[in-house]
Order: structure tokens, then C-alpha cells, then sequence
């Protein structure tokens, strides 16, 4: 036979499951709004430095498409109360800029900002500097904008077997030929990409010094050092690397600011 409680202590029992169960949903609702309520931080605090990105792009006498940022690390009004922030990524499409009356253009410049130190009032006021320790940049030069900046006829660029590759059409003691070969690519100590094309060749090239000495100097004239735009947040390229799709351009910098004093 089961066994029977009292009425008036079956009713203490439910009302406290009910009280428990109120909690519980009161406890999810609270957490749902603090989650929304980080989540609009977020997307506000976004939009602020996408504006400020796009002033300090405009400063440096570049042009790009509306930055996406993206601030990382959970949950953001810590952050914001802490006054340090764990990862800003800011993606920078269609960069360009003049370089000695040329426009050389980066389709895509990846910048990730480490240990971002930005006090709750700056972030109220856009008044003073949002710092970072450590800021990494990675881009990638079109090879058809570099190709341009050497302003030879036909000249095309590429990547093979990890070199920098490139064809373009002669006319070597009155034949036309093809020459074609890889290059060196390095930092030079000015910042510009160092172009050295050591190895070309070109086929039907007749067997004359004279020829030779053509072919070489042509490769002398397309040994340059291009120098390269004015990063934003103060990079300094690091390496660059020929890849199929452009040439890939690593830069970082150190505790520099990623916007200006407003």
C-alpha cells in the first residue's frame, strides 16, 4: 500500500519544485540577456573601429573597401571593464596605394591585433589610443599590379616551385623570343621587395656574347626594388613568398597603436 503524506506537507514540497523551477528560468532569462546585451557590446564596439581603421587608411593616402573587424574572446564586457582585450581581426579588402605614380593593390590584408589595451573611457568618448602588444599583417600583391610597376611589354609574373616566375617577349638582334625564368624575392632593407632574376633564359637565343650580355641586361632591368605602401598600425614587411594566387607579403609590429588620438 503506498504510503500517504499529509496535505499540508505535500503542498510545502511543491511550492518549493516551483520555487526551484522559477529559478532555474529566471537564472536562463538573466544569463539570455547578458549574452544579448555582450553580444550588442560587441557589434557596436566593432563598427567604432571599422570607422576609425577606415580614417587611418584615408590618413596614409590609401584606399580600401569598409574594414570587417572582429573582436575576439568571451565574454566582451569583462573585457570592456578590464580595459584589455584578447584579439581584434581587422580585414582590409581591395588596399590600394600610389607608389611612385603607380597603383599597386592588395586584394585581401589580414591584421590581427594581440592584447589590445583600450580604457572604458576612450571606448565612451573615441577620445585616446586603442594599443596593441603585438599586431601580425599578412597580404597578398597582385602579380598583374607588380607586373605593372616593372613597365615592361608583355611581361607576365606567376609562382613556380615556390619562385617567383616570369615571361615576357624580347627582341634580341632582331629575332623575337620569349624569355622566361625565376627571380629571388626578398626584403630589402628599406622595406621594398627585392626583386634579383638571376636564371632567365630564352629558347632559340643565338649562341653570341653579344646575345648573352642582351638577355642579362634585360634581366638587370627587371631586378628592382619595389617599394612598398605605407602599412597602417606601422608594420614592417618581414618576408615575402611567391604564392599562385600573388605574392604574400608577412609584416608585424610591436605595442603600436591601432587607431590615432581622436
Amino acid at each position: 500500500m503506498a504510503q500517504e503524506y499529509p496535505a499540508d506537507e505535500a503542498r510545502p514540497r511543491r511550492r518549493g519544485r516551483k520555487l526551484l523551477v522559477g529559478l532555474i528560468v529566471l537564472l536562463v532569462l538573466v544569463a539570455v540577456l547578458l549574452v544579448i546585451a555582450d553580444r550588442v557590446a560587441v557589434g557596436v564596439a566593432e563598427r567604432a573601429i571599422a570607422d576609425r581603421v577606415s580614417q587611418e587608411v584615408t590618413k596614409q593616402g590609401a584606399q580600401s573597401a569598409e574594414p570587417d573587424v572582429e573582436v575576439g574572446g568571451t565574454p566582451f564586457l569583462t573585457q570592456v571593464l578590464d580595459g584589455r582585450y584578447q584579439r581584434i581581426s581587422i580585414k582590409l579588402r581591395d588596399v590600394q596605394a600610389s607608389v611612385e605614380g603607380d597603383a599597386l593593390r592588395l586584394p585581401v590584408l589580414d591584421v590581427d591585433a594581440r592584447n589590445v589595451r583600450a580604457s572604458l573611457d576612450t571606448l565612451r568618448t573615441g577620445q585616446g589610443d586603442v594599443v596593441a602588444d603585438t599586431v601580425d599583417g599578412t597580404g597578398t600583391i597582385s602579380y598583374d599590379s607588380l607586373a605593372a610597376l616593372l613597365d615592361r611589354p608583355g611581361l607576365t609574373l606567376g609562382e613556380q616551385g615556390g619562385k617567383l616566375a616570369v615571361t615576357a617577349p624580347v627582341d634580341i638582334l632582331g629575332q623575337k623570343l620569349t624569355v622566361s625564368g625565376t627571380a629571388d624575392v626578398t626584403v630589402a632593407e628599406s622595406g621594398a621587395v627585392a626583386l634579383r632574376f638571376n636564371d632567365l633564359d630564352a629558347a632559340g637565343l643565338p649562341n653570341l656574347p653579344l646575345a648573352r650580355t642582351l638577355l642579362n641586361n634585360y634581366a638587370k632591368g627587371i631586378s628592382v626594388d619595389v617599394p612598398l605602401p605605407d602599412l597602417p598600425f606601422q608594420l614592417a614587411v618581414r618576408e615575402v613568398r611567391p604564392l599562385p594566387e600573388g605574392l604574400a607579403v608577412t609584416a608585424d609590429a610591436k605595442n603600436v597603436p591601432i587607431n590615432s588620438a581622436g
